[in-house]
């Protein structure tokens, strides 16, 4: 799960990367059929449609369907170049296509693909996840770091609410005291006539 979350992020940052201009040109390189499939995630075949997907479709798998469709020319080209090699190339053979892939789709088309068989657990992820963080072609910016500060709601609770409080929780107990005699008595019961 670690490392479908690790993935997931790559591809999201990827995407962040992305400048507008960026965006906008992948869509205006993709031919009818992949503006259609396009269209059935995005609101808009804009830079801000493409992000407001790409951020809704973190959890569904709709950020990895739009990388998908974005990229699939780039990809088809990449698989071209390393010919034999496509199903696991090793580090050396990715960096000598690379710089061709770039100056045919672009950088941000390339990085968004890389990050793409990353999430799709492509054979080569390790090394894909390596040449994204560190290549001097396609390396990723550094993600920023993000403070996240917890909300503590220091009020103090009524003594009505405390009351509540303490009446569900001895409920609750209740209740699972209940099930657990209930399942043992089951439990008893069953074996009792095997």
């Amino acid at each position: 799960m670690k490392n479908r979350m690790q993935a997931l992020g790559l591809l999201d940052r990827s995407f962040k990367a992305a400048t507008d201009e960026e965006l906008v040109a992948a869509v205006e390189a993709l031919d009818d059929d992949h503006r259609e499939g396009l269209d059935s995630f995005v609101d808009s075949l804009d830079a801000d449609g493409i992000r407001a997907a790409v951020k809704s479709g973190r959890i569904d798998g709709g950020m990895e369907a739009i990388a998908a469709v974005l990229t699939d020319a780039c990809l088809a080209d990449c698989i071209k170049e390393l010919g034999d090699n496509s199903d696991n190339p090793s580090t050396d053979e990715l960096k000598a296509v690379l710089p061709g892939i770039v100056e045919r789709h672009g950088v941000a088309s390339t990085r968004i693909m890389l990050a793409a068989t990353v999430a799709g657990e492509a054979p080569a992820s390790a090394i894909i996840r390596d040449l994204l963080k560190t290549d001097d072609v396609v390396a990723l910016p550094k993600a920023e770091p993000t403070e996240i500060t917890p909300v503590v709601d220091h009020r103090k609770r009524s003594d009505a609410e405390q009351a509540e409080m303490r009446a569900k929780r001895a409920a609750a107990k209740q209740a699972k005291k209940e099930a657990d005699r209930a399942r043992r008595a089951q439990s008893a019961a069953s074996r009792h006539r095997a």
